[in-house]
């Protein structure tokens, strides 16, 4: 894992919260703590932590981290004001999340390190279930192979539909206007070039997000400076901050810290 991954993190966010179930789950989330609007440290925290958690972590560490989302996510479901229905502990919405997580790492790793050879490539693939295993999803809903997995993507990219106010809620993270507002004027364009960059072209449309030629000639470029930097940087820094997520959920572990 390399830290220079979050460069796509808004772009997988947006890939995620493309699907109306998870869009809203989220947007209309009653866990205050979980929002990355109003609460960008926190929320960070814990969707790092996840991550290093679902590829890093032992079986008895994911137990315990498991137990301490379903404390958050028990708030996360549907009412009667509800635009659409939805369910946290949905295990197809959580297999949806995991293959664009893993659909995301993919596209990160090939920008910073190039094709992987397929035994490679299988391997990572089949690793990738963790991130919908932590949770609730069956290991055997996991598309058995990458065959099978391009076959769920395509299919599901029809389930794809983001309407204004998700398109609202997901262009304000594309423009990272959850940073302080003095950097917005930098950190906003920035965040929402590499985001749109990083989105499939469906998901663009989708978000309304113009692009061109141009524009993908100098995301090419930043690429190319992004992996060769990442070339030269030793492991424990390129891990950052995976590496010192892991630490710190170990450390709340053994002196009884809430994890999320």
């Amino acid at each position: 894992m390399s830290g220079l991954g979050l460069l796509a993190a808004g772009a997988n966010v947006i890939m995620q919260l493309a699907r109306p179930a998870v869009g809203y789950g989220v947007y209309e989330s009653k866990v205050e703590t979980g929002r990355l609007d109003r609460h960008p440290v926190k929320r960070t925290r814990t969707t790092l932590t996840y991550l290093a958690v679902a590829s890093l972590a032992t079986e008895d560490e994911k137990k315990h981290y498991r137990r301490a989302v379903n404390g958050a996510h028990k708030y996360v479901r549907s009412d009667e004001n509800s635009a659409v229905e939805y369910n946290a502990f949905d295990p197809e919405l959580q297999l949806w999340v995991a293959a664009c997580l893993y659909r995301g790492f993919e596209d990160v790793y090939k920008a910073l390190y190039g094709d992987l050879d397929p035994a490679t490539q299988d391997a990572f693939y089949q690793r990738s279930s963790s991130f919908g295993t932590t949770l609730q999803m069956r290991r055997d809903m996991w598309p058995v192979d990458r065959d099978a997995f391009e076959e769920y993507w395509n299919e599901n990219l029809n389930k794809v539909s983001i309407d204004d106010t998700i398109r609202e809620h997901l262009y304000g993270i594309a423009s990272a206007t959850f940073t302080p507002k003095l950097l917005h004027p930098l950190v906003g364009p920035l965040n929402r070039f590499l985001t749109t960059g990083f989105l499939p072209q469906s998901f663009r449309d989708e978000m309304r997000l113009p692009w061109s030629e141009r524009r993908q000639r100098g995301f090419d470029r930043s690429m190319r400076v992004a992996a060769a930097v990442n070339r030269v940087t030793p492991k424990v820094v390129r891990m950052f901050p995976y590496n010192f997520y892991l630490w710190d959920l170990r450390r709340r572990i053994v002196k009884g810290i809430p994890l999320v």
